[in-house]
């Protein structure tokens, strides 16, 4: 395994020159030429199997954008522009991409050359390469669904194989699970204090994801008829979740927040993370593209999200009876305290140059109000205006691992009090919440959450968990896979992107410091000491306007939304149908 995270980059540059040096590249699924001394180097040794493995880590999300993003594109997130699944007419065979097997070929060719070899640690770098292949394979299937299934290296004069249709969807998915299973059990470490090794616990912790995936892509799809099967699939997260150990949630009283902004993970719940390092120049860009008003999606959480967090007490913000005409300052008090730590409340302050000063929601930076900080510095040069964050991306942590756990215990219908107290209870309980809720799960659906998911689901414990997920993971790339899983793709079209109360024209300050924050007009701009103008005159595309005209919540128009029915698969690329016939293309497509 790698030995010095400090040269994680210099590893993968050498790994890819060294292994660029014995490959070459010639039909999408040919195999590598196997006799040259270079490969003997690279085989017969342990330093040349870990040296080749490191090139696997090229699959996790990259440096600049990690994760953060993804969710920009779903029901929570109130963005700039639609996005290309989204938007009317826009995806299609000719536009879609994503048709790569390069990165399955290179895996391929490691586990063949290293199942012959003779190096005693062999297998545990053989377990690595079945992780990153599960992991190219899940990223496949979820895209494409039917996928043909390829674990050796393929001749150039193996037209059986390279003009071969797709294998079901199912069936890799099965074979995903046994990639898993013998990645669990053959690589040798269990963890990792830099939390960026592939270890057994980060591939527990993938599979649990994966395994999640699939039992309710079974149970919601059923078009599929694969209803029966989704039990054994929740049952292997539930036994999954249960053998990752080591890990506990990071405590303190900003931790949530925390835990997103720290260059080495804290090791006590990350399980696997994308390090960042300034001097190697590998930075993100995450302040630049969430906060900066010319750059990135712009994006911000909408009112019917904000909504679903608890008040601090543990009951649900939306049983007050005026909840919807409750203005920003008040509506964000005694609340589940992740909420401060994902987005500008009134009080919230950054620095410039390292100097304080008082920043609530700018809304000439956010289209809703709802302003987010999770993940961002608070420091606003160079980070706002250059792409230089070295903050971690965290890809697993032990937080989600309790909510996939406690998914699968829900839809199983055996979730206990004691399970809801060590799963939803340790999660509310880190981020202040109060009562009962903590030790008992619920007995009555709450209503307002049953209407956030388009009434699909009915038990109320399973509804609660789907809250806590939302809240616990929102920024953290699951959202959009959440939707699809669960058959509920209308809510990226439907989800209103709605933002805070604004009970009429006029100035308003939203931290209660006197000062007029920002104001809201139609027609000609008004004389004001604001020191934002935020036009609600039209509804138009690009536009921002009020949900009675004159007053109600800020709606946020980016643009025609569409979601069909065929677009919980992509279509299979125009170029790559015509290479090869017998791919065939996805339902609705054709």
């Amino acid at each position: 395994m790698r030995k010095n995270m400090n040269n994680q980059h210099k590893s993968l540059q050498l790994a890819a020159l060294t292994i660029a040096a014995i490959l070459f590249t010639a039909c999408d699924l040919n195999e590598y030429p196997q006799d040259t001394a270079s490969r003997l180097a690279i085989f017969d040794s342990a330093s040349g199997l870990e040296l080749y493995s490191n090139s696997f880590y090229e699959l996790l999300p990259s440096p600049y954008d990690g994760v953060f993003q993804i969710d920009d594109n779903s029901d929570l997130v109130a963005r700039n522009g639609v996005d290309t699944r989204l938007s009317p007419g826009a995806l299609s065979p000719v536009t879609a991409d994503g048709w790569s097997w390069t990165n399955l070929r290179n895996i391929n060719y490691f586990i063949e050359n290293c199942e012959a070899s003779a190096v005693s640690e062999k297998n545990n770098y053989l377990g690595i390469a079945r992780f990153f292949r599960a992991w190219f394979y899940f990223e496949k299937v979820k895209r494409f669904g039917d996928v043909p299934w390829i674990d050796r290296t393929i001749g150039i004069s193996d037209n059986g194989k390279l003009y071969a249709g797709r294998d079901n969807r199912f069936t890799v998915m099965e074979h995903v699970l046994e990639d898993l299973n013998y990645a669990i059990e053959h690589i040798a470490a269990d963890a990792d204090p830099s939390c960026t090794y592939i270890t057994k616990n980060a591939a527990r912790a993938y599979k649990t994801r994966v395994c999640l995936y699939e039992a309710s892509f079974r149970k919601y799809h059923t078009a599929y008829g694969k209803q029966s099967s989704a039990a054994e699939w929740y049952e292997e997260v539930v036994k999954t979740a249960d053998a990752v150990t080591g890990y506990s949630l990071h405590q303190g009283a900003n931790a949530y927040r925390q835990l997103f902004l720290q260059k080495s993970p804290c090791a006590d719940e990350t399980i696997l993370a994308v390090a960042l390092n300034s001097a190697y120049q590998t930075y993100s860009s995450r302040n630049r593209k969430t906060i900066s008003p010319t750059y990135g999606n712009r994006p911000a959480l909408t009112r019917r999200f904000i909504n679903t967090y608890l008040n601090i007490d543990g009951t649900p913000f939306t049983s007050a009876p005026k909840y919807k005409t409750t203005l920003f300052m008040e509506e964000v008090k005694n609340r589940d305290l992740r909420l401060s730590q994902t987005i500008r409340l009134g009080d919230y302050k950054r620095t410039e140059n390292g100097v304080p000063v008082i920043a609530p929601p700018n809304l000439d930076q956010t289209y809703t109000g709802y302003q987010i900080i999770k993940g961002c510095y608070d420091e606003r040069f160079p980070y706002d205006d250059e792409s230089r964050n070295e903050n971690a991306h965290l890809i697993f942590r032990y937080a989600e691992i309790l909510l996939n756990k406690a998914e699968a215990l829900a839809e199983l219908g055996r979730m206990t009090d004691a399970d809801w107290a060590k799963t939803i209870g340790a999660l509310r309980s880190r981020a202040g919440i109060e009562g009962e809720t903590l030790t008992h799960k619920p007995t009555a659906a709450d209503p307002y959450m049953a209407a956030f998911y388009n009434n699909k689901f009915a038990d109320p414990v399973l509804l609660e968990v789907l809250r806590e997920r939302a809240v616990e993971m929102i920024t953290e790339g699951l959202r959009p896979d959440d939707l699809i899983r669960w058959h509920l793709g209308e809510l990226f079209a439907e989800a209103p992107m709605n933002g805070m109360y604004v009970p009429g024209l006029g100035d308003y300050d939203l931290n209660a410091d006197g000062i007029a924050d920002v104001c809201f007009y139609q027609g000609e701009k008004p004389a004001s000491s604001a020191t934002i103008f935020v036009d609600v005159s039209s509804p138009g595309i690009g536009k921002r306007s009020l949900s009675d005209v004159t007053s109600g919540e800020i709606v946020w128009n980016p643009g025609a939304r569409e979601w069909l029915e065929k677009k919980y698969l992509y279509p299979i690329p125009e170029a790559d149908k015509i290479k090869n016939p017998k791919l065939g293309q996805n339902p609705g497509w054709e």
